[in-house]
C-alpha cells in the first residue's frame, strides 16, 4: 500500500507531462491544410495521422486517475463532488481518446456525436472541480499553498468556457481551436498544479534511511553531544 501510495504522484506527474510533449509535438510540422487555429482539438485529432493528439488525450486520463487515487490516498480534503467531478474528468478524456469524431463537414454518427458530448462535459466539469476544492484547501495547512492557484485557474477556466461557448454558437467558430487549447491548457495546469503539490507531500514521508535509527539515552551524568546519543540497530 505504501509503494502505491508512493508511486501515484510519480505515475500523475508523468501522464500529465507526457499529455503536454505529445500534444506540443501533434502541432509542430502539421500537414499543411491543418489549421489548429480554427480546428477543435478532436477535429485536428481525426485529420491528423499521427495519433499524437490520441496519446495525449490518454496519457492525461491515465495520469488524471491516477491523481485522484493519490489525493484519496492522501487524505487531500478534495471534498466527495470534486472528487466525483474529477473522475468524469478522467473518464471522458479516456473515452475520448478511443471514440473518434467525424472529419469537418461531415454529419455526425452515433460515435461523434457521443464524442463532443463526452468533450463538453470534460471542459465543464474541471473548472467546477478546481474552484470547490480552491475553497476546502484554503482551510487545511497541507494544501493551502495551492488553494490561490487553483482558484484563479478555475475562475480561467470559467472564462474559457464563456469564450468558446460564444465562439461556438454566435461567433461562427472563429479561431475555436485557439480558444479550445487555451481552455485545455488551463485546465491540464490546474491538475498539474495537483499533481506536483501531492508528489511534494507524498516523497518526502516515503524516504526511509536502509537502517533502523534510534534514540538512546544516556546513562545520568553521561556527557555527549546530541549525535552521540543516535544509535544504529
Amino acid at each position: 500500500m505504501l509503494r502505491l501510495k508512493t508511486f501515484l504522484p510519480l505515475i500523475a506527474c508523468a501522464g500529465i507531462v507526457a499529455a503536454a510533449v505529445a500534444a506540443v509535438v501533434g502541432q509542430i510540422d502539421p500537414d499543411p491544410y491543418l489549421d489548429p487555429l480554427n480546428l477543435t482539438v478532436s477535429e485536428y485529432a481525426v485529420l491528423d495521422r499521427g495519433g499524437a493528439t490520441e496519446f495525449s488525450m490518454m496519457a492525461l486520463g491515465v495520469g488524471s486517475l491516477a491523481l485522484v487515487a493519490g489525493l484519496r490516498m492522501a487524505q487531500a480534503p478534495v471534498g466527495a463532488l470534486a472528487e466525483r467531478l474529477m473522475l468524469v474528468w478522467s473518464g471522458a478524456l479516456l473515452l475520448i481518446a478511443i471514440v473518434p469524431t467525424t472529419a469537418p463537414g461531415l454529419a455526425l454518427d452515433l460515435p461523434a456525436q457521443v464524442h463532443r458530448y463526452v468533450s463538453i462535459t470534460a471542459f465543464v466539469v474541471m473548472p467546477v472541480a478546481g474552484a470547490l476544492m480552491a475553497a476546502r484547501f484554503g482551510r487545511d495547512e497541507r494544501w493551502r499553498a495551492v488553494a490561490r492557484p487553483l482558484e484563479w485557474l478555475a475562475l480561467a477556466g470559467g472564462f474559457g468556457l464563456l469564450a468558446i461557448t460564444y465562439v461556438a454558437l454566435p461567433g461562427d467558430r472563429v479561431l475555436i481551436g485557439l480558444v479550445e487549447r487555451v481552455l485545455l491548457g488551463t485546465e491540464v495546469a490546474l491538475v498539474g498544479v495537483l499533481a506536483v503539490r501531492l508528489a511534494q507531500l507524498t516523497w518526502p514521508r516515503a524516504v526511509r534511511l536502509p537502517w533502523n535509527v534510534r534514540a538512546v539515552r544516556l546513562p545520568r551524568g553521561t556527557r555527549g553531544s546530541r549525535s552521540s546519543r543516535i544509535a544504529v540497530g
